[in-house]
């Protein structure tokens, strides 16, 4: 019996079937045989025998997933598919099973010998997975450009060592949290690794100067979780049921919501069909203005165009195999969901039509629910769960010279005379106590540094959310010539307009002294995806579009300033993560969950200022509401009950992930106490921002009130002593040379919504309180 019902899938383009699956089918199998895939012990278990082959159909999955390859091609891809899937179940019997993850540490070390970055594989493979490979590799990686064959082996490297990090759960009998089975999902699910097969089956190799963009990595992102949820609907049986398996979303979602496994599969597929949906958003709003950014000629525009046609083809593809495959729980499925038939029956352009717009019609109602929002919606009683802070706090002893002088960098840089902040509202937000806790060991040179750069930002939060509210060519603009503030080659930036450009360039000067060009880099980088993360955020206020979940994780963590803030602590501390090591998924772990912990804190606490008295809709207790459909008080539980998963999963990552690592890399005492030193600094990073937000008034009704109260009275500052000077820095930006004598012109927020329905609750989760449990 099946453990729930599978749902319907959101599918918006047809799939099609290549010409050339019989002789693929032939191909693969002889191919199989001769790697020692079938029929052949390894180490005294059997793999595959033939009617395990056959019954995958392996070369079906690569004929619907790719439709126009040619015959040679398509039995190149169909090839590496049958060794992805073997080595999954090789390393399932030979270890999974077992919980022996000391062999499968050196066994996947092996297999790295047989990708090489340049020059011929020199070992001799001894199995059918290494034989494999090897074949593999000759055939494919010669053919192809630098940056694809980084890409790609990059990408077999993460598919395959990743598999540790579902061995060692299995072990512990841990199951990760949402926001942490995502991120490693892509990595050990291979759909990057899918994603570079396509331009390598198309010949269409996405041009290298975008290959690293946001738009292109969110498509290859979209794709890769679109595929991994499908996948872990179909597969729940076997995985969960037979294997005994964690590494599952439906899993997943059914510990960390408390609620059914068809609740579970329910969320899950809405989660499919959001990613789905970000990925047509992307390729139909983001792409085109990146070729446009980059001067891509038109042949790198039609192999970019083919990549996404052939991401699409594969995502249908996928699914149809799915439908089909004896890998998969899908008994009845097809009565139920028809489609494209191999032998006989209803097929065509009636019956995909027929199918594709059921399913936009079945999912409109969730599509609709993101752009529909009311802004400056007046908001029930909020009631926010109780959060202790994370770790004992510690804080600067110069926090008391740091508040005697609140206001003196912000009056100097102008702050205080562009009618957004008043002096008031400065000290009630209390910068300085979020400095002294997050950097409590700092001298007082480098506490003013870090304080004065928490002000830029939390003023530039204010700045974007008010000024440019309404005008996303003037934030284009702004951001734009922020960027000219941060000079790493010695270049003299321009004559700052705006109190955030005179800030920023202080700060640049001050912060980047000191640093190596490569650090310089480095701390460039971060600071410009904050400020185009700010942008970003502007482009969906302009569309009133609620961001897709995953899509808000990965880009609330850059607007937040999560990667600054971290940045700027290690300047103040001689602790520094070694560089060999540097990426390495305990300190990616580390320094995500941290990040995150912190974010999710001023989203439940900042939910009132930002979506009823700014009108915003980036705060994950929104976007929660909006995904799972559910009521205010259920969507502030679920954004608790996740902040603390991801401070389990930092604390999991210290007590387990540090030690485990230190025995890997064999690292001595002093490298030991520098990670150990790391992890403190990110401990103080989480407490330091926490008790922040639990003490400082910023956040508070009556400091709200009154900040809208006296800028709807008089578009001014509450205190008028401040508002000599203010420049119009809206029109100084698009014409620089010129100086305004009026203020910024702030927008005035609409008379409030009246209370009652608004739509949300039709499909409610109960949520059980607390409902997070990384553990059976």
């Amino acid at each position: 019996m099946q453990p729930f019902v599978l749902p319907e899938f959101y599918l918006s383009y047809p799939a099609r079937l290549n010409p050339h699956l019989d002789g693929a089918r032939k191909h693969s199998k002889a191919w199989a045989y001769s790697m020692d895939m079938i029929d052949m012990p390894q180490h005294g278990t059997v793999i595959w025998d033939e009617h395990d082959l056959d019954s995958h159909d392996y070369a079906l999955l690569c004929s619907y997933t790719h439709p126009d390859a040619a015959p040679r091609e398509l039995d190149l891809v169909t090839d590496w598919y049958v060794w992805v899937f073997y080595f999954d179940d090789h390393f399932l019997e030979l270890f999974k099973r077992t919980g022996d993850i000391e062999h499968a540490r050196d066994y996947l070390d092996r297999i790295a010998r047989f990708m090489p970055a340049e020059g011929a594989i020199t070992e001799t493979p001894e199995n059918p997975v290494e034989r494999g490979l090897t074949d593999l590799w000759n055939r494919t990686v010669p053919h192809r450009s630098a940056g694809w064959r980084r890409r790609f082996r990059e990408s077999t490297r993460n598919l395959l060592d990743e598999s540790l990090w579902e061995l060692a759960n299995m072990n512990e009998g841990r199951i990760a949290n949402p926001i942490e089975y995502v991120a490693m999902r892509r990595k050990v699910g291979g759909a990057p690794w899918s994603a570079n097969l396509i331009e390598h089956s198309l010949n269409a190799e996405v041009p290298d100067e975008i290959a690293a963009n946001r738009p292109m990595e969110v498509l290859r992102d979209c794709f890769a979780d679109a595929v991994h949820l499908r996948n872990d609907l179909f597969s729940y049986q076997r995985e969960v049921e037979d294997e005994g398996e964690l590494s599952n979303s439906v899993l997943v979602f059914e510990k960390f919501l408390g609620c059914t496994t068809q609740q579970a599969a329910d969320a899950v597929n809405d989660l499919l069909t959001s990613r789905l949906h970000q990925f047509e958003h992307t390729a139909l709003t983001e792409v085109p203005a990146l070729f446009e950014e980059h001067g891509v000629d038109p042949a790198g525009r039609a192999e970019t165009f083919a990549y996404v046609k052939g991401l699409q083809d594969w995502q249908s593809g996928g699914h149809e195999w799915h439908l089909r495959s004896s890998r998969y729980m899908n008994e009845g499925a097809l009565d139920d969901h028809g489609g494209p038939e191999l032998l006989g029956g209803p097929s065509g352009l009636g019956t995909s039509a027929a199918r594709i717009f059921r399913s936009i019609a079945n999912t409109a109602p969730q599509r609709a629910r993101a752009f529909t929002h009311q802004p400056y919606e007046q908001l029930s009683p909020v009631t926010l769960p109780t959060l202790p802070l994370p770790f004992p706090l510690r804080l600067s002893p110069h926090l008391a010279a740091e508040r005697k002088k609140i206001t003196d960098w912000p009056r100097r840089i102008g702050v205080l005379s562009e009618s957004v902040w008043d002096s008031a509202r400065l000290r009630v937000a209390d910068i300085p106590l979020a400095s002294a806790g997050i950097c409590p060991d700092a001298p007082p040179e480098q506490l003013s540094l870090t304080n004065d750069w928490l002000t830029w930002g939390t003023y530039a939060d204010d700045y974007y959310a008010e000024v440019f509210a309404h005008d996303l060519p003037t934030a284009r603009v702004a951001t734009e010539r922020l960027k000219l503030f941060m000079p790493t080659d010695g270049a003299s930036p321009p004559s700052p307009v705006t109190a955030l450009e005179t800030g920023l360039a202080d700060l640049w000067q001050r912060t980047t002294g000191p640093l190596t060009s490569a650090e310089r880099e480095s701390f460039r980088h971060t600071v410009e995806k904050m400020i185009d993360a700010w942008v970003w955020e502007l482009a969906n206020q302009a569309q009133n579009r609620i961001p897709d979940p995953i899509d808000y994780v990965e880009m609330r963590r850059q607007a937040f300033g999560s990667d600054l803030v971290t940045s700027i602590s290690r300047l103040t501390n001689s602790s520094t993560v070694p560089p060999e090591i540097r990426r390495n998924r305990v300190i990616e772990a580390l320094e995500d969950s941290a990040a995150d912990y912190a974010w999710l804190i001023n989203d439940l606490v900042s939910y009132r200022k930002e979506i009823e008295y700014e009108g915003g809709l980036h705060n994950a207790v929104l976007v929660v509401r909006s995904f799972l459909d559910v009521e205010q008080d259920q969507a502030l539980q679920i954004v608790a009950n996740l902040a603390e998963a991801r401070l389990a999963e930092f604390q999991h990552a210290v007590d387990v992930g540090l030690p485990s690592m230190f025995a890997d890399y064999s690292l001595d005492a002093e490298a030991q106490a520098t990670l150990t030193d790391y992890a403190d600094l990110l401990k103080n990073l989480m407490t330091g921002i926490a008790n922040w937000h639990h003490e400082s008034a910023r956040y508070t009704d009556e400091e709200l009130d009154r900040v809208r109260d006296a800028k709807a009275a008089t578009g001014a500052p509450a205190d008028p002593s401040d508002a000599a000077g203010s420049p119009d820095t809206s029109k100084a930006l698009l014409h620089p040379g010129c100086t305004g004598t009026h203020p910024v012109p702030i927008g005035t927020k609409p008379s409030l919504h009246p209370s009652g329905p608004t739509g949300l609750g039709t499909r409610s989760l109960h949520i059980p309180a607390p409902a997070n449990s990384a553990t059976h």
